[in-house]
């Protein structure tokens, strides 16, 4: 994935008041620290950095340019949204270097449809990987396509872009493959065997 370049300005106030100032002026209060670094609290433009993360999610890799002259290659740590507003309201972000390997959670798609008559249940929606930071998929696409009721893919099927090692069990269920329940079964209904029955006068 390539890198999104972005500006930052340093933040001289903290707390509550100092980042809700941030935010009407449009940026997002960010903390970056890493590699033995002391945190330094920056701003970032929010759509810009909202517009980036869309695109990337959690393994966007930001080329940060910050205001007092400085450099750093980050990765988004932890977002915090607002419920409502679903804005950004405060990014930690990790620094990262060129060539070294990390580990992040990376989200998986299934791709294809299963044979007709199943449901599939998606079991884990990220896996994690090692990578250089600059080399990271937005995501990792594994294939469902045909596939019968009773059929399982792990982490194992997972097709793995060069340069990327799976950082987990390659045993972990990714997702299973059922069979759709019948009209019956999703009434409630199940089949009553029908009994003769007696009567006996008195």
């Amino acid at each position: 994935m390539s890198e999104v370049k972005i500006s930052a300005e340093l933040r001289m106030e903290f707390g509550k008041g100092g980042a809700r100032r941030t935010r009407r002026a449009g940026k997002v209060p960010a903390v970056l620290y890493g590699h033995g670094e002391k945190p330094r609290h920056i701003a970032l433009p929010a759509r810009e950095l909202a517009a980036a993360i869309r695109h990337g999610g959690m393994t966007q890799v930001f080329n940060i340019e910050i205001s007092d002259g400085s450099t750093a290659l980050a990765l988004p740590k932890a977002i915090q949204r607002d419920p409502i507003k679903d804005t950004f309201e405060h990014v930690d972000l990790l620094i990262v270097r060129r060539g070294e390997r990390i580990m992040v959670e990376v989200r998986v798609q299934l791709v294809g449809e299963a044979a007709g008559g199943t449901l599939v249940t998606h079991e884990r929606a990220t896996l994690p990987v090692l990578a250089d930071p600059t080399r990271l998929p937005d995501r990792l696409e594994v294939s469902i396509a045909g596939l019968e009721a009773g059929s399982q893919v792990t982490a194992a099927d997972v097709a793995l872009p060069s340069g990327i090692a799976l950082a987990t069990d390659p045993g972990v269920s990714i997702a299973i493959v059922h069979a759709a329940p019948t009209a019956a079964q999703m009434a409630g209904e199940s089949p009553v065997d029908e009994i003769d029955s007696e009567v006996i006068d008195v």
